[in-house]
């Protein structure tokens, strides 16, 4: 157990319930069993990283990361694509405690270029990155296909 009052491990798919509410909050409807089907075809993936943190025996945070090769780098590159504390826990160091156990995993497969996918309404998200270090260096355009 870390200063936070939490500890970190890797997602399983029993999570599956508690990282839908999560996803919730991050304004993305989910319910369990959509988690679940994601969680299926994300966890085997090794490409993929889903930590979670645990507060009280309960799923308080989570982070998702994907490791990929460039066509712009000669290196592999890595991208944070999901990261959320519960409202509940916030400004705890939890957020911090997930960057830190991600850029670790980054570390030792040796990534070297990390982004951050994050959307631009997201003012509160974005002074986190900041305060960590990360600062914007483009824009990403993006479409919702039929279906989404």
């Amino acid at each position: 157990m870390s200063e936070t009052g939490c500890w970190i491990r890797d997602a399983e798919l029993n999570d599956a319930s508690e990282l839908a509410v999560l996803m919730c909050e991050l304004g993305y409807e989910t319910k369990r069993p959509e988690m679940e089907t994601r969680l299926k075809l994300i966890l085997p993936n090794p490409a993929y990283k889903t930590f979670v943190a645990i507060m009280d025996g309960s799923v308080c945070g989570m982070i998702g990361t994907l490791t990929f090769p460039s066509y712009e780098h000669n290196h592999a590159s890595g991208r944070i694509l999901a990261l959320v504390t519960s409202s509940k826990v916030r400004r705890r160091g939890i957020g911090r405690a997930l960057i830190a156990t991600a850029e670790t995993d980054f570390a030792q497969r040796g990534i070297r270029r990390v982004s951050v996918d994050t959307r631009l309404t997201r003012e509160d998200a974005h002074k986190f990155y900041e305060l960590l270090g990360l600062r914007a260096k483009r824009v990403a355009i993006c479409e919702t296909t039929s279906g989404e």
